[in-house]
């Protein structure tokens, strides 16, 4: 029977320790930021005159840096703060208790520890009313289904690069299929979560063109870094977009109920930056909707020049001449 070759043990010994460090960044990168939720700096605006605004900014603050507080002379001035996407949430304070203004469409779960802590903070006779400034939609209450279409979101940005790399697409061709690939599954997703689910309630076509952008910045990604580093560049590209930044996206809590730097590296990326976008434009008519639109932007431009430069590389090699050396003729003998 024939020995295994030093080769084979040595792949052998590579599957065995590269597995349990995929799963162990794997469990790293979706367990602890879940089990490390909490506020951290979280925008919350406080309402109402001086006198009766005054203890609960003062309780609010007191909480280790749970909450960004923001001061408003009034209610209206609080509902427009949240609607504008500064704050996620308002307390009132109110003759006759504190009024908790949420905002369940930018994040249950944020609305929910938002009712809790004033709850506890008030005193028992206070009674405490709660008013869903923007609501999240009746067909979508909690959110599972807009935090649920960041990673297919991200899949099949990952499957665009990876098929137009193996397809051989390359330069203006593999740009030209990413982009279109992109803009079918803009139309294609919005179809399903506006048209049928009813889980989006923004501007139609606003919400495809977020949808096939997200996806272009993950494909554009996954197949730059494919034309400059090879096949192994789809790998990379995958645990960029799909162990990370879906895990670190936030969208189903917030970003401010993430570790740090994990809720601020994840609106770095396009699965982040995609959600945040999303909701915007579904939920608050383009509120705040710059900074994750340039974020997705960037990445696809620089995905797209990757594939672009990559093309121009790969002719220069295969057209390079090749050096030939004329053999040595024999001299003809003479005579």
């Amino acid at each position: 029977m024939p020995s295994a070759s030093p080769a084979h043990g040595r792949k052998v010994i590579a599957v065995v320790l590269l597995v349990p460090l995929l799963a162990a960044l794997a469990l790293w990168a979706f367990a602890w930021p879940a089990a490390r939720t909490a506020p951290r700096d979280l925008p919350l605006g406080v309402a109402g005159p001086a006198a009766t605004a005054a203890p609960l900014d003062r309780q609010l603050r007191a909480q280790d840096g749970a909450f960004d507080v923001h001061r408003y002379a009034d209610e209206a001035a609080a509902r427009a703060a949240i609607e504008d996407r500064v704050v996620y949430g308002a307390v009132v304070a109110a003759p006759d208790g504190p009024r908790v203004l949420t905002a369940s469409a930018a994040s249950p779960v944020v609305a929910q520890l938002l009712r809790q802590a004033v709850k506890a903070q008030a005193p028992q006779a206070a009674r405490v009313t709660e008013v869903d400034v923007a609501p999240a939609p009746a067909a979508d209450p909690r959110g599972a289904a807009l935090s649920s279409s960041v990673l297919p979101l991200a899949i099949a940005g990952v499957a665009g690069g990876s098929v137009v790399t193996l397809l051989r697409l390359r330069g203006v061709r593999a740009a030209g299929a990413l982009l279109a690939a992109s803009a079918v599954v803009g139309v294609v997703a919005a179809a399903l979560a506006h048209s049928w689910l009813g889980v989006l309630t923004g501007d139609w076509w606003a919400e495809a063109g977020v949808l096939g952008l997200s996806s272009l910045a993950v494909g554009a990604t996954v197949a730059g870094c494919a034309a400059l580093l090879g096949p192994a560049g789809i790998g990379v590209g995958a645990l960029l977009m799909v162990l990370l930044g879906n895990p670190f996206s936030g969208v189903a809590s917030a970003p401010e109920l993430l570790p740090e730097p994990v809720g601020s590296l994840g609106q770095l990326l396009p699965p982040g930056a995609g959600g945040t976008l999303l909701r915007s434009v579904a939920y608050f008519d383009g509120a705040r909707a710059a900074a994750p639109a340039l974020t997705l932007t960037v990445w696809a431009l620089l995905g797209l020049t990757a594939v672009l430069l990559g093309a121009r590389r790969g002719r220069r090699t295969t057209t390079a001449p090749e050096r030939t050396t004329e053999p040595t003729r024999a001299p003809l003998p003479v005579g």
